[in-house]
């Protein structure tokens, strides 16, 4: 059955390239959760099709239930693609050295990301402090969890 739906998913996307696959789960009971994210946002229209496209084309013998949904807003980046669509976003990155970073993403390529911040801190010369500008060039490798910053105004 997973490689059916894997094979009908992929058509299904294909039609919507904007639209990527997040993750895909298939339960013991054949319960199907699909969840997306897209280029542009993914709508309700986006899920009604998706879902549509795998429920009308699998054996109609097999018992199943089938939810497809987008990926939260407050779920950790995951791909790649995730990361570009966010560039320009605030962001916090967790690192496997323990650090936490709140920056802008400036930047995201196939290895790494590029954040941009600005931070306090004690002048060279003298009493007080300065702001300075910092970026951070981290590799994925490095990256435990990266979440983006939702901000109301």
């Amino acid at each position: 059955m997973r490689d059916e739906v894997v094979e009908l998913l992929d058509q299904a996307l294909a039609e919507n390239p904007s639209l990527f696959l997040i993750n895909l789960e298939i339960t013991a009971d054949n319960q199907i959760r699909v969840v997306l994210d897209g280029d542009n946002g993914v709508k309700v229209e986006d899920c009604i099709s998706i879902s549509r496209a795998v429920e009308h084309n699998l054996d109609e013998e097999l018992d199943f239930s089938i939810d497809v949904m987008s990926c939260g807003a407050t779920e950790p980046l995951m791909m790649t693609r995730q990361y570009v669509k966010n560039i320009g976003r605030t962001v916090v990155v967790n690192t496997n050295k323990g650090e936490k970073i709140e920056a802008t993403l400036t930047a995201a390529n196939d290895e790494n990301i590029t954040l941009n911040w600005k931070a306090r801190e004690p002048k060279p010369v003298g009493k007080g402090k300065v702001t300075v500008q910092k970026e951070a060039v981290i590799p994925y490798s490095e990256i435990t969890q990266t979440k983006v910053m939702i901000k109301f105004n």
